[in-house]
């Protein structure tokens, strides 16, 4: 008994050191997160066409020359989110010819901050066909150069598919 309590011993005056560190590791994983709701990032959602509108006029008229401004996309194709969804196939009689199907589905639910929230697993953001800029400063080749470098960064369409134009 002396033997192994002397195996033990400097077993432990060994590997103290690691055994300290490996629970201190442990004990970090297990904390309790305490973040607040307001501190974590809000999750990325596309804009609508009518607020990408708005906020690109707020931020075109900042544009040196721009002045006021109006801004109108038009949309090719609305984005969209695609949620999870669990899906069960369910049927009676023999597997080879069953009388009656009967499928159910439901969305799939994550924890968030707000309670449960449905789990998205693919975004698709809106396309546009055009664009189309009023602003005072529509007649100086700056501003348009600037707006349309804005546009096009914004969008994702080509140069050829935004016009400035002049602000009456």
């Amino acid at each position: 008994m002396k033997k192994i309590d002397k195996g033990v011993q400097k077993t432990w005056e060994k590997y103290k050191y690691v055994a300290l560190v490996i629970l201190a590791g442990l004990a970090l994983l297990l904390w309790p997160d305490r973040q607040e709701p307001s501190r974590q990032a809000p999750s990325a959602q596309p804009l609508s066409a009518e607020e990408l509108q708005k906020d690109m006029e707020e931020v075109l008229g900042k544009i040196a020359g721009v002045g006021q401004v109006q801004v109108l996309l038009t949309v090719e194709a609305d984005g969209e989110r695609q949620l999870a969804q669990n899906t069960e196939l369910r049927y009676s009689g023999d597997t080879a010819s069953p009388e009656k199907y009967e499928r159910t589905s439901e969305i799939g639910m994550k924890d968030g901050i707000n309670g449960d929230e449905p789990m998205i697993i693919r975004t698709l953001y809106p396309t546009y066909r055009g664009a189309l800029i009023v602003c005072q400063g529509g007649d100086s080749a700056d501003v348009k150069l600037a707006v349309t470098a804005a546009v096009t960064s914004l969008t994702g369409l080509s140069s050829d598919r935004v016009t400035v134009a002049k602000w009456q």
